[in-house]
This record gives structure tokens, sequence and C-alpha cells, in this order.
């Protein structure tokens, strides 16, 4: 059994905490180091500096192991100018290597001390680290010369490590609070972003499992969280309007696909006794057939065009509207035998240059369809961005002028004419692929002006 993977909020949490941890060491090691050396380093240039000065007076003076004794409380004498600035302890030796003052806590003596106090050159010094009572010094036996006698000065350092060892202690108590601080606010923070991540995945597995794409999308706060919940609304928006789309499609496919098949049945019948009817009837029955035949394929053909028109995978490109309308209104004269003028400027846009041949084509086809028998040219007019078609047909009226780009809808007019009910709704759609709009209105002393516009 494979284990359940790690959920966002544990992740940005560990991570969180992880990349705590190795800032928090990282400066706690670095910072400790620099301590501990700066600490150390004073520690034995303060020793060092005693060490000097006593080398120095015992240069400068010809002094005895009693100048270095005990010194009166009443007066300062080179022991006391020895012990003042630091820690410091001090021994002094006699002639001979004995002790003649011992220091807190008591030195010890070797021969090499021994020979450093009975040398004849003062200042002579060496220097030692050794262990007492479990306490770690640093010690220097500096000679007075001429057999005199030594001084040693002592300093105890494993004080210094104690405090470093605190230091230490209280720099990893620290580091820990600071990585149980940043898993918290890991934690918060993770709550917070995954929070809404939570709600935006429920929402999107019950549109998987219910098919539902009317459910609420949360949307919270101006980041990127706040932006996917927005796409992912608006995406199940077009979704439900495209599946809407579909559906009425269907349902409208289906209306209008009955009629021609129903009265295709019909004639279909009679064929079986074509030979009992007389030639004119025979005539008007093939007619007919021929007629249904073509109405019921150019319905389908445009129900296929206007169905698979969103998933056109025409390249946009500059095009020029003028060059499309003269395309289509020649083609026009030729087909019909209208007149069909162009009135355009040189206008160039962005788009799919057979698509808007297609949605002027539809335009003219409307044009010619109800001014068949008219006396005037039919103008395609490109202003900019704008495409009008002017016709001289019956007109139309406020209410059709809003429903005429409506999928099967047609005119009273219309119901006599040859047309599915699709040409214009094929201009809405590639207006509305362009980013543009349609329009539909009365033209002045009759007909009508129905174009669409491009962005």
């Amino acid at each position: 059994m494979r284990p359940s993977p790690a959920s966002l909020r544990t992740t940005f949490t560990t991570l969180f905490a992880a990349v705590a941890v190795a800032v928090t060491l990282t400066i706690g090691f670095l910072s400790y180091d620099a301590a501990a050396r700066l600490v150390r380093v004073d520690e034995k240039s303060v020793f060092n500096e005693v060490v000097h000065d006593l080398q120095s007076q015992v240069r400068q003076e010809r002094l005895t192991a009693a100048d270095y004794a005990t010194s009166d409380p009443d007066h300062d004498g080179p022991r006391d100018d020895l012990i003042r600035p630091t820690r410091t302890d001090v021994q002094v030796l006699g002639p001979g290597g004995s002790v003649a003052d011992h220091g807190n806590p008591r030195l010890p003596v070797v021969a090499s001390d021994r020979r450093i106090a009975a040398a004849r050159k003062p200042a002579t010094t060496t220097h030692t680290e050794r262990e007492l009572d479990g306490d770690e010094y640093r010690i220097a036996t500096v000679a007075l010369g001429g057999g005199r006698g030594a001084v040693q000065v002592a300093q105890q350092f494993s004080d210094t490590e104690d405090l470093l060892t605190q230091l230490q202690r209280r720099t990893a108590v620290l580091a820990l609070a600071v990585v149980v601080a940043a898993g918290l606010a890991g934690w918060w923070l993770a709550r917070r972003i995954t929070g809404r991540l939570v709600r935006l995945t429920a929402a999107a597995e019950e549109v998987a499992e219910t098919g539902d794409l009317r459910i609420a999308v949360p949307v919270a706060g101006r980041d990127e969280v706040a932006r996917l919940g927005l796409a992912f609304d608006r995406m199940l928006g077009r979704l439900a309007r495209s599946v809407e789309d579909q559906r009425r499609l269907v349902q409208d496919a289906g209306h209008e696909l009955r009629t021609p098949l129903t009265s295709l049945r019909t004639n279909i019948s009679v064929l079986a006794r074509i030979d009992r009817l007389p030639p004119a009837a025979r005539a008007e029955l093939t007619a007919d057939l021929a007629g249904e035949v073509r109405e019921l394929t150019d319905l389908v053909n445009e129900l296929i065009e206007l169905a698979a028109g969103q998933l056109n995978d025409e390249p946009y490109v500059e095009v020029s509207l003028a060059e499309i309308a003269e395309d289509v209104a020649a083609r026009a004269r030729r087909r019909t035998g209208r007149a069909v003028t162009v009135e355009a400027d040189d206008t160039l846009v962005t788009g799919r240059p057979a698509a808007l041949q297609r949605a002027v084509a539809n335009l003219v086809d409307n044009a010619t369809k109800f001014d068949a028998d008219g006396d005037e040219p039919i103008v395609i007019e490109v202003t900019g961005h704008r495409v009008a078609v002017y016709d001289r047909g019956p007109g139309l009226t406020e209410e059709e002028c809003a429903r005429v780009f409506d999928r099967f809808y047609r005119a009273p007019t219309a119901r006599s004419l040859p047309g599915s009910g699709l040409g214009l709704s094929i201009v809405r759609e590639v207006a509305g692929a362009h980013g543009g709009t349609v329009f539909a209105q009365r033209r002045a002393g009759g007909g009508a002006v129905i174009g669409f516009t491009v962005r």
C-alpha cells in the first residue's frame, strides 16, 4: 500500500522550519565562532600586555623578589600594576627558585621555572599552559635578572570558556525558539494559502464528480491564488455557456430538421405510386424533393459550420476588409446577377480571413435573398473596423432588429423564403471571435442595414 502524499500545508510548514533551521544554525555558528575568537584573542592580548609590562619593569629597574611580594594595602607597587588590568595571579620566586610569595592558587614550579629564576639576563621569559584544580591557566615566568629570582604571572582562561559555553547554550536556545516560531509562522501562512487552494480543489472535485458547472468558486484576495480562483470561475462560466449553447443548438437543430424530414417522408411515401401520377404532379414532386434535399443539405452544412466555428484554428493575420468585400461582391454578382457595390477605406485589421469572408458573404446572401427583385444595388460599406451591408428589402421591425442574429430565427416575411436561419448567427459568432459586435437597423427610405464590427 502506497503512503499518501504529504499535504501542501505540511510541505510548507516543513520547508519553513527547514529553512529556519539552516539559517539559524548558520548564523548562530558564525556568530558564536566570531564571538569566541574575539573573546579568546582579547583575553590573550591582555595577558601578553601584562607580561610585556613586567618585562619592561625588570629591564628598567633592578627589582628583587621582595619588590613583588604582597603589597602594602596603602601603597601601590609593581605587583599591583600586574594584577590590576585583568584577572591575573602573581607568584614570586626567590633566587634559588623557591617560592617567596605564593599566588592564589599556588602555581607549580618546575625545572624550567628555576632556570629562569637563576637567569642572569633580566626579562628572560618562558610560557606554558597547565591545569590546576580542574581549571586551565596560561603561565609566564619572567626572570628578574642577576639570579635574583623570577615573577610568575598566571591567567585563568577556563572562565572564558565557561562564558562561551553559556553563550553557546543561549544561542542554541534562541535557535530552537526561532525554529519553533518559524514552524508556527509557516503553518499559519500555509494555512492561509492552502485553505483557499483546498476550497478550490474541493470545488473542482465536485465539478468533476457531479458535472454541475454552476458551482460557486471561492474567490478572495488579490494574489495568485485569488487569480487562479477567478480564472477557474470564469472557465466554469464559459464551459457552462458552451454546454448551454450546445444544448440549445441540438434542440433547435432537431426542431428545424423535423420540418424538411417530415416533408421528405411524405413525398417519399408518394413515390411508391409515382407511376399513377400525372406528369405535372410527377414534376412537382421531383422539384419538391430536390428543393427539400437542397434545403436540408444547406441546413446541415451551416449547422456543422456553426458547431465547428469555435474550434477553427485558422491563424490571425493582418487582413484588408476592403479586399474581402470586393471578393464577396464579385462572387455575388456572378451567382445572382445583382449589382453589388463596395465603398471601403484602406483599413487593415487582425483577423481570420476565411471567417471574415464567410461573415461578409452571409450578410450579402441575406440581402440578395430579401431584395431579390430590387433595382438599387446592394452596398457593402467598410469604414474602419465596421462592415455594413445595405439593401432595399422589406426592412425590419424593432423586434426583428433585436432577434435577427438568434439561431434559427426567421422573420415572418422570410418564412416562405429558402434558408436555415443560421447565416446571421454565424456572422455573430465571427464578430464575437474577433472581439466585435453585430448590429441591425432599419434603413432610411426602406430596407435594412445589417453588419458587424471587429476589434
